[in-house]
């Protein structure tokens, strides 16, 4: 994971309060109402609880003290302050030890409708909710711990799977498709889309197959996995999944659905 960053993540007081200003509060309020209204027959049933739970509002950023007190109740979980981008084994250790990562900036408003690096909104809007929830909980937790003490190339196929469900996921309900990806649930655009456009390709979750597909971060994704049923997370958590990265292994990467990244030009004539 890469340590480029222009933001830097704000540091919280003796009693874990962050000081927020006036302007910041203010995007968080603007992209909560923005975001609420398109999630409502959306967003899963699951999100929508936690949401509810966690007591998330337009008022202003969140503390992270009032939240863990919420998740910890709820099943175990915390939060954890950190940087902006944090190393893989960083990243695994604290999911490993039901601690979920929070970087403490919110993005600008030059950034509003897009930001490549995870937020304040990001993960607490997008994430914090379904971490509530015991299916989505466990399967986060097994996946830190089965990260923290994988091999760095078998990290790599890990990564695909959390794509495709914690930040991409999309899952079969009464009311029919929904969302249960944050990095969908945050992003105005992609919420529509996912669900709605005639462009992505949608198909049942498969986890080799999700280990075999390759991603970019920087695009509407051209591919989302579909649970049968929110509870499959449990299924998905028992399964010997390091077995499965072997098998994925073995069998290969697809082709992308996808063009490669443009290089940046060099500046030389």
């Amino acid at each position: 994971m890469s340590k480029d960053t222009q933001y830097k993540s704000k540091v919280s007081d003796s009693n874990g309060i962050i000081h927020w200003t006036d302007e910041e509060n203010q995007v968080w309020s603007e992209l909560f109402n923005r975001q609420i209204d398109l999630i409502q027959n959306r967003a899963c049933d699951q999100y929508h609880e936690g949401l509810d739970l966690l007591g998330l509002s337009s008022d202003g950023i969140p503390q992270l003290p009032e939240l863990n007190n919420k998740l910890k109740k709820a099943t175990g979980w915390q939060t954890a302050e950190v940087p902006a981008l944090i190393p893989f084994s960083e990243f695994f250790r604290l999911l490993a030890n039901k601690q979920f990562p929070v970087a403490t900036f919110i993005r600008t408003r030059e950034e509003f409708d897009y930001l490549q690096e995870p937020d304040i909104f990001h993960e607490v809007f997008g994430h914090c909710p379904l971490l509530t929830n015991p299916a989505f909980a466990q399967f986060t937790h097994t996946y830190g711990k089965l990260g923290l003490s994988a091999s760095k190339e078998d990290r790599v196929f890990l990564a695909r799977l959390y794509w495709f469900t914690v930040e991409f996921g999309l899952v079969n309900t009464a009311q029919g498709l929904r969302i249960y990806g944050g990095g969908i649930l945050s992003s105005p655009g992609e919420t529509v889309y996912a669900l709605e456009s005639d462009t992505p390709v949608r198909k049942p979750l498969d986890p080799i197959d999700a280990l075999r597909t390759p991603y970019r971060i920087d695009i509407m994704q051209p591919l989302y996995y579909i649970l049968e049923q929110f509870d499959d997370l449990f299924t998905l958590s028992e399964m010997d999944l390091m077995a499965l990265v072997a098998k994925a292994k073995e069998q290969g990467l697809f082709e992308p659905l996808f063009p490669p990244k443009e290089k940046k030009a060099s500046g030389q004539n």
